[in-house]
């Protein structure tokens, strides 16, 4: 089969397709061949040897593929052919990969693989940083940064159901006008304007009370400065590649809290806080009430080329591979 290489780590043209052999299932997997594999910003980290605990070169990354089982395991109540998307540590960017059965889930009718290489680490990471870890509430406000990326469209259509006021970030006017379409009240275009300034307007000075960062950096620390008093902050990422501090006495004087979010750790740790949340999850794409937003698909070989789209900041929505 052909897959995708981290021979070492570097840049995205350190991607190079190689040929090896299919993986075969052990007892509680299943392999499945591979017809679209989701692109994370933490594939982008590993590849650069910048994620803490991340895979060691050389490897084969992708952390989401969507396919049919090509083959199961003993143990494994799944028939050949069924229609799956798996979370995986690595192995995603090839053309067949095996995935423990207890991380499979069933494709929703209707929806394409690529779609369906879309949902997991997007809509779980979603819905445990805004429900789970973030408290947030029916007519609580909400700052998503990167509301047009990948956990960012699901994050804005969650928190606009849920009946929250959703603020949000975005570099272009394309991506505030896609978050917008999905629900966010107050898009903010951040390459013209401090976020901090149009929250402040809109909130009478008080800030929002609970905010979605995933960059780091300075980013972080102005994320801080528009929670509102008893406010919350959830931390999922470090696109910046530059972590942040909260320094503890800003906390204790202005009553605000900071929580971090890791979607691997936490499901290794208690996957049930994590997994409860895909009945309902599924029923709204099923419905159409949610939506996988597909910014821009990629073939396999163009690995390197969608990393570096990505790094760019060139994408909206979900970026996949197609083998």
């Amino acid at each position: 089969m052909r897959a995708i290489e981290v021979p070492t780590y570097g840049e995205s043209d350190t991607l190079e397709v190689v040929d090896s052999e299919k993986p075969d299932p052990e007892p509680g997997e299943v392999r499945i061949e591979i017809e679209a594999a989701g692109i994370n910003f933490a594939d982008i980290m590993q590849r650069r040897g910048a994620y803490p605990g991340g895979p060691d070169a050389p490897y084969t990354p992708g952390m989401e593929a969507a396919g049919t089982v090509d083959e199961t395991g003993k143990g494994v109540d799944l028939e050949e052919g069924d229609r799956v998307v798996a979370m995986l540590n690595t192995g995603g960017y090839a053309e067949y990969a095996t995935a423990n059965a207890q991380m499979l889930f069933p494709i929703p009718d209707g929806m394409s693989f690529e779609e369906a290489a879309g949902f997991p680490v997007q809509f779980l990471t979603a819905h445990a940083c805004l429900f789970e870890w973030g408290g947030l509430a029916e007519g609580e406000s909400v700052l998503i940064q990167a509301a047009a990326g990948g956990v960012g469209t699901a994050a804005v259509q969650l928190a606009a159901q849920a009946g929250a006021e959703v603020f949000g970030t975005a570099s272009t006017q394309e991506k505030l006008d896609l978050a917008a379409e999905l629900g966010c009240d107050h898009p903010i275009q951040y390459t013209e304007v401090d976020f901090r300034e149009p929250i402040a307007e809109e909130t009478d000075g008080e800030g929002v009370d609970l905010v979605l960062e995933s960059v780091g950096d300075d980013v972080f620390d102005r994320s801080l400065d528009a929670l509102a008093h008893f406010g919350r902050l959830v931390t999922y990422g470090v696109a910046s590649g530059v972590p942040a501090e909260a320094e503890n006495r800003r906390l204790l004087f202005e009553n605000k809290s900071v929580s971090g979010f890791h979607l691997g750790q936490a499901s290794v740790h208690d996957p049930s806080k994590i997994m409860k949340a895909v009945p309902e999850l599924t029923e709204g794409l099923t419905s159409g009430d949610l939506e996988v937003i597909v910014g821009e698909s990629f073939a396999l070989e163009d690995a390197a080329e969608a990393h570096q789209y990505i790094e760019d900041r060139k994408s909206s929505g979900k970026v996949v591979l197609k083998p």
